[in-house]
């Protein structure tokens, strides 16, 4: 279409400006997708920080990704495709070097936010509660006065319960007393069924111990129920933070527990357990503060993972815990015996670096907070990345290799963050380590097992596990 009144010199400008404006029209918008992202959020934190008369802040380098997407594509490609999680954080150290004090700009899970990776940011991070708050899980999917949610004196409170019930001396001596019976006739079932699924077998039995210990409940069918709420539940904790898929599950489970509360205020006797000693932790409502649920699943599965792959570390660990069976004489091992059990101590702490269970914390910054010469504004989502210190190989020689030996000497300061850190650290540190030693004696002692399938790829999401679940064939000796 021609222009009117136009004459031919006019017509050639105008016909080589819409082809040029046509040739840099995809360029153009290619950049507007790839940094519009970036520009549109540090736009807006330029105009807030004015309008709040505070000076301009200097953000970490990095890269915030697409428009409302941010850089989850890039997060889940890592985790799913590539199968390199810790590629997310090491592409940007490379990019960005080394020298950002540990802070690296992004955009995930529906939020601007700023990748802490270092010892010292995560230390800041994690012991600083007046200036990092807890955004994820979401209060409508664990509650929102839950030890995950709770802040300042409740969850003082709660916590200190929680620690007096699964992780103290006394306590921890009862759990190996009650525990162990059902960790025996457990292993004896795998055996009798010759090939398992450790994956599914370690997260029945772990659950069946946590009800035990919880609310003195012993297998049932109610049991097997609750148990596949509590993966409902733990299905929408690792999902987007926009869609609680789980939120049903908690409710299921919650009016079970509230069943229990009301028997037990009627009367009944349920035993020394971390339901009763919730009931003795009441806010000033006179309302349980909250339900607390500890795995070790995927620790266990681990373990047998990686113990059938390296014989030499299987074999030692046999043979210690063979001399520790001779002298009990047939009884089970108590948290006396723990201190002998070395060799078993080096195989739960590398189990628990190598698999990884707790990838990343959440926290919100409740302020401006300046660090290493960057601001970490406030209302950005801070995620706490723990699982690039555990294959940092300025960290560990040979990262990804299981090798218990390495635990002959310490860990770096910092380095070794598998419960998280400051005060909301994990409550069953302590328990989630004795039912690994619980299990690793009785396993080591008693049967001997192989990979099906040893070259089965790794799947990272929602948590790392191997793609068959670990399928073993088990034997006694």
């Amino acid at each position: 279409m021609e222009m009117a009144g136009a004459g031919p010199d006019q017509l050639v400008v105008w016909t080589w400006g819409r082809w040029l404006a046509i040739a840099l029209l995809p360029p153009l918008l290619a950049l507007a997708i790839c940094h519009g992202n970036d520009a549109f959020h540090r736009a807006a934190l330029v105009l807030k920080r004015w309008l709040h008369g505070r000076p301009r802040a200097r953000l970490p380098p990095g890269h915030m990704g697409l428009p409302f997407v941010g850089e989850n594509p890039a997060l889940k490609r890592y985790f799913r495709r590539a199968r390199r999680p810790d590629g997310f954080v090491h592409d940007k150290k490379r990019r960005y070097g080394d020298a950002t004090a540990g802070l690296y700009r992004t955009h995930l899970f529906g939020s601007p936010a700023v990748l802490v990776c270092s010892p010292a940011a995560n230390k800041l991070v994690l012991q600083s509660p007046d200036s990092f708050g807890v955004c994820w899980p979401a209060p409508d999917l664990v509650g929102a006065s839950s030890i995950l949610n709770a802040d300042g004196a409740r969850h003082a409170r709660l916590r200190a319960c929680v620690v007096e019930a699964v992780n103290r001396p006394s306590s921890l001596r009862s759990i190996a007393r009650a525990i162990q019976p059902r960790v025996a006739a457990a292993l004896r079932t795998w055996a009798h069924k010759s090939t398992v699924t450790a994956a599914v077998e370690t997260k029945k039995v772990t659950f069946e111990n946590i009800c035990k210990m919880f609310m003195s409940m012993e297998p049932s069918p109610l049991t097997e129920e609750m148990d596949a709420w509590f993966a409902g539940l733990l299905g929408g904790l690792r999902a987007f933070p926009l869609d609680l898929p789980g939120t049903a599950f908690r409710r299921a489970l919650s009016a079970v527990f509230r069943d229990e509360l009301r028997r037990r205020k009627e009367g009944a006797d349920g035993g020394e357990d971390l339901m009763s000693a919730l009931m003795r932790t009441e806010d000033e409502g006179g309302r349980l503060l909250s339900d607390e649920e500890v795995s070790t699943a995927s620790a266990l599965m681990w373990a047998v993972y990686h113990l059938a792959k390296t014989p030499h570390a299987l074999a030692k660990l046999r043979e210690e815990n063979a001399a520790i069976s001779r002298d009990k004489n047939g009884e089970f091992i108590t948290p006396d015996d723990i201190p002998k059990m070395k060799y078993t101590a080096k195989v739960v702490e590398e189990t628990l670096r190598v698999a990884n269970i707790a990838a990343m914390v959440h926290r919100v910054a409740l302020k401006d907070v300046e660090y290493g010469g960057y601001t970490i504004p406030q209302g950005w989502r801070v995620v706490v990345w723990l699982r690039s210190l555990h294959t940092d190989p300025n960290y560990y020689d040979d990262p990804l290799k299981f090798s218990p030996n390495r635990w002959e000497k310490p860990a770096k300061p910092g380095t070794y963050q598998v419960f998280g850190g400051g005060h909301r650290m994990c409550a069953g540190n302590m328990l989630a380590r004795l039912q690994l030693i619980v299990m690793l004696h009785h396993l080591s002692v008693g049967y001997k097992w192989e990979l099906l399938n040893p070259d089965a790829e790794i799947v990272y999401i929602p948590h790392s596990y191997p793609s068959d679940g670990a399928l073993i064939a088990i034997s006694e000796l």
